[in-house]
C-alpha cells in the first residue's frame, strides 16, 4: 500500500507519498480500507518531531479516519466485511489500509458523504470526553470554547448547543466568528480586538487549547464549581495560577490528553460518541464542517493550510 511517511523532522515538505509494507489486523483489531483521513495539529507535531506516536502505534501519521472494513481479526465480532465506519487511531490514517483495535471503531453515520465522517473521530471523541465525561456539562449550563474555528471547536459550539448549553466562543476573524454563529454559538468574540475576560462572566465549563496566557481570564470567568479543561497549550505551558480563586470557587482544572491513553479508555469513549453524538448526526442536528478536501499524496499542502490557520472546521484527506 501507499502512505505518508515523514522522511525526517522538519516542514511540511518532508511528507512523502511510498509504498510501505501493508498492514494485518492483530487479534481484536479491524482493517480499514481508508477513504479519507483528516489533518490535526497532534500531525504537524509529529511532523517536527515534538509529539511520537505512543508505543505500538503506526508511525505513519494520521488521528482518525472513514472506509470500509476490509477485513476483521481473530476474536471481532461487532464488525463485519463491508462495514462503513470511521475511526480514532493512534496513528496511520495518512495511509490506504489501517490496522485499529475494534473498541475505537464506530458507524459512519448515512447522512453524510463517507468521506466526511472522517472529520468526526478525533473532534468528537475529544469533546465528549472532555466537555461531557469529564467536565460533565449539563443542560442549561454555560460553556466558553477558545479556538472555536478549529475541528474541535466546531464540534464543541454544536453538539453542546444540541444538548442545550449556552455556547461562548473566541476565534481571530469577523468572518471566522460568523461561521460560528451559524453554528449555533450564543456569544461571539473577536479575541484579537476584544478580551473575554472584560465581557465573559458566569462559565460553567471552558474548554482551552490556548494555555497559559489565558489561565487567569479563564479562572476569572469560571463560577462556583466551574470545570477548566485544558487540551492545548499553543500559548505556552507555564503560568501562575491565583490558588485563592480556585478555592473560593471551589473550581477545577482539567488537563487531558487522548491519543495515548489506553484501549479500553478509548473504547468507552467512542462508545459514548456512537451512543450520543452520532444520533444527532444522523439527525442532522450537527454535522462535520470540512473546510478543504487535498487528495492524500498532497498532505503538506494540506498541513500548511493548516499551519495558515485560516480554515474552519477540517481539512480532509481524500484517496
Amino acid at each position: 500500500m501507499r502512505a505518508i511517511v515523514i522522511a525526517e523532522y522538519g516542514g511540511p515538505e518532508v511528507l512523502e507519498w511510498r509504498e510501505v509494507p501493508d498492514p494485518r489486523p492483530d487479534r481484536g483489531e479491524v482493517l480499514i480500507d481508508v477513504t479519507a483521513s483528516a489533518v490535526n495539529r497532534a500531525d504537524v507535531m509529529q511532523r517536527i518531531g515534538f509529539y511520537p506516536p505512543p508505543p505500538g502505534a503506526s508511525p505513519y501519521p494520521g488521528l482518525e479516519c472513514s472506509g470500509v472494513v476490509a477485513e476483521v481479526g481473530a476474536d471481532v465480532e461487532q464488525w463485519k466485511v463491508g462495514d462503513r465506519v470511521c475511526a480514532l487511531l493512534a496513528g496511520g490514517g495518512y495511509a490506504e489500509r489501517v490496522a485499529v483495535p475494534w473498541q475505537q471503531v464506530m458507524p459512519a453515520p448515512e447522512r453524510i458523504e463517507l468521506k466526511e465522517a472522517a472529520a468526526i473521530p478525533e473532534a468528537a471523541c475529544t469533546v465528549w470526553g472532555t466537555v461531557f465525561m469529564q467536565a460533565r456539562l449539563r443542560r442549561g449550563e454555560r460553556l466558553l470554547v477558545h479556538g472555536g474555528a478549529s475541528g474541535i471547536g466546531t464540534t464543541a459550539v454544536q453538539l453542546a448547543k444540541a444538548l442545550g448549553s449556552q455556547v461562548i466562543t473566541t476565534a481571530g476573524t469577523d468572518e471566522k466568528l460568523a461561521k460560528l454563529k451559524e453554528l449555533g454559538a450564543d456569544q461571539l468574540i473577536n479575541y484579537r480586538t476584544q478580551d473575554f475576560a472584560e465581557l465573559v462572566e458566569d462559565v460553567d465549563v471552558i474548554l482551552d487549547i490556548v494555555g497559559a496566557p489565558y489561565l487567569a481570564g479563564n479562572l476569572k470567568v469560571l463560577r462556583t464549581g466551574g470545570r477548566l479543561v485544558l487540551i492545548g497549550l499553543q500559548g505556552g505551558s507555564k503560568a501562575e495560577i491565583d490558588l485563592g480563586t480556585l478555592l473560593y470557587k471551589r473550581a477545577s482544572v482539567i488537563g487531558s490528553t487522548l491519543r495515548a491513553r489506553p484501549v479500553d479508555e478509548k473504547g468507552v469513549i467512542v462508545r459514548g460518541v456512537t451512543e450520543n453524538v452520532l444520533p444527532l448526526v444522523s439527525a442532522g442536528a450537527m454535522r462535520p464542517v470540512v473546510y478543504a478536501e487535498v487528495p492524500m499524496s498532497e498532505a503538506a499542502e494540506a498541513q500548511r493550510m493548516l499551519d495558515s490557520g485560516e480554515h474552519v472546521g477540517k481539512i480532509l484527506l481524500v484517496r
